[in-house]
């Protein structure tokens, strides 16, 4: 049989890959090949070269499991007992509690069509306020900067293909060489034509590895730096003054207000050297062809959404956004990163990026969903907020889970835990028993990416089709298909379709006039044009690659400067806990790592969770390389083998957070919530450190 073009289940670059069917007198299973798609040219990382793996594995869930009672273990069930109690479950909570009582939690990973009808279902068929999604943990401080300074939020606003062209990148709190491998060819074809690169990470990673420069801040710091290099760029003339004037508005109170970010100052907050800044303002002033790219290193803060203003500040003085190959963006990381949060999962908003509060949108949309605009909610809480009410007065009672395994992927999960067990029904949708599973009162099967038919919006606004390349086992189903078939048994039936062209021709409809136009985007288009860029408000318009090079989406067309001030961690070191510990992700593995600890050439790469500590602060511990160490901070522990490294700060430990169990690094980590985003604190608290003993050490007693 011929393979079939598709795309990679992982990360928002979307790689192409051709996935060809193996004949059953080879084994059986699935090859895959990188395809020549824009964002990857061929390639592929180890993540999608072992992805088929999934499509066969023995650990699959093909059939519904159900208990009688939390105390029992898991039977397997038809479809109709599962989804019977599925909307008993839920009609109950709401019988007894009242509509917001029934709720669902969705994820990044969902296609489109997905994402759309998770939030239709709970706001037609719940008619409840109660849903949120992972992306909360992820994008939301990011898009809201872009939001309030550009009018949009598009995470890059040029295509991939465009950092190849740039003279001066800078990365901040971003790491694609382990996160998305294919993406650093475009930071190679720079290199190789002269480009310089600068890094900003609390590790050297190795992406900085590549780098001309790396400045390694404390963590928390990223808003106080980019006001420090702003202070610079202003005391050395630098400033682009035309296009500021020309093209922004707020920018003499932002002036005002970086001049108490003066270098020394700087350096005391930060770490980062005075002639180190000085280097880097010169070098990001240097050229027009300079951008300036933010990841999650910055944006997992309980400030993430004002240091992404800082450093869309910074560019805007520069001169950067819309020129070409210039300006500022975010690198989405989940899948549908992008997609996923433009129609309907978060708590605030309907399809099209429309504001569910806007009394204009509630009209469009509830006019394509054929309903009254006063049947549809309000705006509900957000993702954490969810989470840490489940089960109480006031909170979700019944709750739904798609695409999320929110025991490992939540701050606080020790608590999320409690939280889960404390609902009267917990329902979970996923292709394998995750932590998150374990705890539920039913689970359903689902089909996974190469299985099914459906849309995603990838790193660059890119809408590609996700094309069907094997058959899903017998007695899975579509998510589409069980928010259809629930809708129907709560009576709302008749305003819910399981066919994806279907949905996402709805879709179309109800984004149409919104920020994320999709109107122009057809299954057609995205076939013959190698995936169509929105905003496409119509079949005639060619799709937007490049934002802002005329005006910026706002209501006067000028981005908008914010004054935003450095301010501590939620959570600094004392005595009891006297380190730094900040998270992330590994190249072998992903998310909460349901798939990737389910494949054997990732877990043989990286077999468990390990801290990286520095040299000198092992030495200070009496620390050995792969001792058995016991992290702790004020919400919970963690266990984990110490992995000694030079590239850390002394006052710094690093934890992936992919692993459960014992080895949860969420367990760890600050729920503390950025006032604007409500996106948690991950990327620093206050730990303790201390070798479980009877591990290696190195004998010594710790230093005093």
């Amino acid at each position: 049989m011929p393979g079939v073009l598709t795309h990679c289940p992982y990360c928002s670059l979307q790689c192409g890959m051709t996935v060809t069917p193996r004949p059953e007198s080879a084994g059986g299973g699935h090859d895959v090949e990188g395809a020549d798609f824009p964002t990857n040219r061929g390639g592929l990382c180890e993540k999608g070269l072992s992805s088929t793996e999934l499509l066969g594995h023995p650990d699959r869930l093909t059939t519904p499991l159900v208990r009688d009672s939390r105390d029992e273990p898991f039977r397997e069930a038809t479809w109709d007992e599962a989804l019977d109690r599925v909307a008993a479950g839920l009609t109950a909570a709401q019988q007894r509690y009242g509509r917001d009582a029934a709720g669902l939690f969705g994820g990044g990973g969902l296609t489109n069509e997905k994402a759309y009808q998770a939030g239709k279902f709970v706001r037609v068929a719940l008619r409840s306020a109660a849903i949120d999604y992972n992306g909360r943990f992820c994008m939301s401080s990011a898009a809201n900067a872009g939001i309030r300074a550009f009018g949009i939020d598009r995470g890059m606003p040029f295509p991939l293909a465009d950092i190849a062209r740039a003279d001066t990148v800078l990365l901040v709190g971003s790491n694609p060489a382990d996160t998305m491998p294919p993406a650093m060819r475009w930071f190679a074809a720079g290199r190789e034509r002269g480009a310089q690169h600068i890094v900003v990470d609390p590790r050297y990673t190795a992406t900085a590895v590549a780098a001309d420069v790396h400045l390694q801040p404390v963590p928390g710091t990223d808003l106080a730096l980019a006001n420090g290099l702003l202070h610079l760029a202003v005391k050395h003339r630098l400033v682009d003054a035309a296009y500021v004037r020309d093209r922004t508005t707020g920018w003499d109170a932002v002036r005002r207000a970086v001049r108490q970010y003066w270098p020394d100052r700087v350096e005391r907050i930060t770490g980062v050297p005075v002639k180190v800044m000085e280097r880097t303002v010169r070098m990001l002033a240097a050229s027009r062809a300079t951008m300036i790219l933010s990841a999650r290193g910055a944006e997992q803060h309980a400030k993430g959404s004002d240091t992404a203003l800082a450093w869309i500040n910074l560019a805007l003085a520069l001169g950067l956004p819309g020129r070409p190959y210039s300006g500022w963006a975010t690198v989405t990381g989940q899948g549908n990163g992008q997609g996923g949060r433009e129609h309907g999962q978060k708590a605030d908003q309907l399809p099209g990026y429309r504001m569910l509060a806007d009394p204009a949108a509630r009209e469009h949309v509830a006019g394509v969903w054929g309903l009254d605009p006063d049947e549809l909610p309000q705006p509900g809480v957000s993702a954490y907020e969810m989470l840490d009410r489940l089960g109480t007065d006031g909170g979700v009672r019944a709750l739904m889970v798609m695409a999320s395994n929110v025991v490992v992927s939540a701050p606080n999960a020790a608590h999320v835990r409690r939280r889960l067990r404390d609902l009267d029904f917990l329902v979970v949708s996923d292709l394998f028993l995750s932590e998150t599973a374990e705890l539920a009162d039913v689970v359903l099967p689902c089909a996974q990416w190469a299985e099914e038919e459906g849309t995603m919006t990838n790193v660059e606004g890119r809408v590609i089709r996700r094309r069907q390349a094997a058959q899903a086992p017998e007695g899975v189903r579509s998510d589409l298909a069980v928010l259809a078939d629930v809708a129907a048994r709560l009576g709302r039936g008749e305003f819910f379709s399981d066919d994806p062209r279907t949905v996402f021709d709805e879709l179309r409809r109800a984004s149409s006039g919104g920020k994320a136009d999709y109107t122009g985007i057809s299954y057609e288009r995205i076939e013959a044009e190698r995936g169509v860029f929105w905003p496409c408000p119509d079949d005639a318009h060619a799709g937007t690659p490049r934002l802002f090079r005329e005006r910026f989406a706002t209501p006067d067309g000028r981005a908008r400067f914010h004054v935003v001030h450095h301010r501590a961690a939620a959570e600094e070191p004392d005595d009891e806990y006297p380190y730094r510990l900040t998270t992330g992700r590994t190249r072998a593995h992903y998310q909460s790592g349901t798939q990737t600890r389910r494949t054997k050439a990732l877990l043989d790469a990286e077999p468990e969770s390990v801290v990286e500590i520095h040299p000198d602060l092992a030495a200070r511990l009496g620390l050995a390389d792969g001792a058995d160490l016991q992290l702790r901070t004020r919400r919970g522990s963690a266990r984990m083998r110490a992995r000694l490294t030079t590239t850390i700060r002394s006052d710094t430990v690093f934890a992936p957070f992919h692993w459960g169990g014992e080895q949860t690094a969420n367990a760890l980590t600050n729920p503390a919530l950025d006032p604007a985003s409500r996106m948690p604190e991950f990327k620093v608290c206050a730990v303790a450190l201390e070798a479980v003993p009877g591990t290696t050490t190195t004998g010594e007693e710790p230093a005093a």
